[in-house]
């Protein structure tokens, strides 16, 4: 293996819970340091219905029954490299993965993500590089968002990086320093609302469009204490059970008009802190992940939005794979021992290189 020219499977799995996302991509850096990024292949495994089950209700699960997930999640993400590996005929340097996030809690210094290393590089014969997140909190960090090293170093022509999986994050550059931090929800919330009625997701947004504002719901989401925490700041799936979910058990009001508060609560969010940042001046946000595709969530997200700030959705495979790709790019810079978690954005005593390797 080059390190100028590297082949990289990058798999990622998101808190929203839609499956796993897998993404070959080459990387390359020319003489002046800049890295480039061509894609191979991509696909998406869906969950089954009891691996669903499973990733979604291990954060209630005593340490060894999740230690024994994280074993057989491992051996099921090495036996997905492999279908990939024959299906596209490709053939890669390293794997690059993200695992499932079950518990994510910084401030106690705990960041638990499943999919054991050793168990899906004995599967799949190649080298991996797992538990991103890990060292980046053991410095003092939040271990998220961990995609802004990406924005720095693949996607730096856009003033703004949003994506919106289970939940958005925002990223940005400022004085020579690239920041980002958790917004607060995105998908999550939308997904979790329609599971009731058989469906993954609200397609296109037009359920929520259908729906009417309920204010009292409105009010008490936009009044989360979370909202008011400065950065660096994460969130994962335990405080959206504890201080969200809670919100919407309580109202008898009816799923379309609960998603269409949602959608206005968290285009909300959003745009009053993308406006702030922006201080007045012109920008373009790069927008990512599933919430992309959601065209009523981005109207209204584009409603809020100061005159001056532009959305741009890019085409379908980076709305779906840029995750799985800027992983793919920490594999590589933590087998160069250079930074892949920036302490500007996670607040860390200093920016490392994180992630664990598992050589076969």
């Amino acid at each position: 293996m080059t390190f100028s020219s590297v082949t990289v499977l990058g798999l990622m799995s998101g808190t929203s819970l839609d499956g796993l996302d897998m993404a070959c991509t080459r990387f390359t850096r020319d003489e002046q340091g800049t890295w480039h990024y061509t894609l191979v292949a991509v696909d998406q495994v869906p969950y089954s219905q009891d691996w669903e089950h499973k990733l979604r209700d291990a954060v209630h699960w005593p340490a060894v029954e999740l230690l024994e997930l994280d074993v057989a999640y491992g051996r099921w993400l090495g036996e997905q490299v492999n279908a990939f590996t024959k299906k596209h005929q490709v053939d890669m340097d390293l794997i690059a993965s993200h695992g499932h996030t079950i518990h994510h809690q910084p401030e106690r210094g705990l960041t638990v993500q499943v999919g054991h290393g050793r168990a899906l590089a004995d599967t799949c014969g190649k080298t991996v590089v797992c538990d991103f997140r890990t060292c980046d909190v053991l410095h003092g960090g939040q271990g998220a968002p961990l995609v802004p090293i990406g924005d720095e170093l693949l996607f730096s022509n856009y003033e703004y990086c949003l994506n919106l999986g289970g939940f958005a994050n925002v990223s940005y550059r400022r004085d020579g320093h690239r920041y980002a931090y958790d917004l607060g929800l995105a998908n999550m919330v939308l997904n979790d609302l329609v599971r009731p009625l058989g469906q993954s997701f609200d397609h296109d947004g037009a359920m929520a469009r259908q729906g009417k504002l309920i204010s009292d719901l409105l009010a008490q989401l936009d009044a989360l204490p979370y909202y008011q925490l400065a950065p660096p700041k994460s969130t994962g799936y335990e405080w959206y059970l504890a201080s969200v979910k809670p919100s919407f058990e309580l109202t008898d009001a009816s799923i379309p008009d609960q998603l269409h508060t949602a959608v206005h609560h968290l285009s909300g969010v959003i745009a009053r802190d993308i406006n702030k940042l922006s201080g007045g001046h012109p920008g373009t946000i790069l927008v990512t992940g599933g919430g992309a595709l959601n065209s009523f969530l981005m109207e209204t997200l584009n409603a809020k939005l100061a005159d001056h700030l532009s959305l741009a959705i890019p085409e379908a495979d980076l709305i779906h794979y840029k995750e799985a790709i800027v992983f793919g790019l920490m594999g590589v810079l933590r087998l160069r021992s250079e930074p892949n978690c920036l302490a500007s954005v996670t607040g860390a005593e200093r920016s490392v290189s994180g992630g664990e390797v598992f050589e076969v």
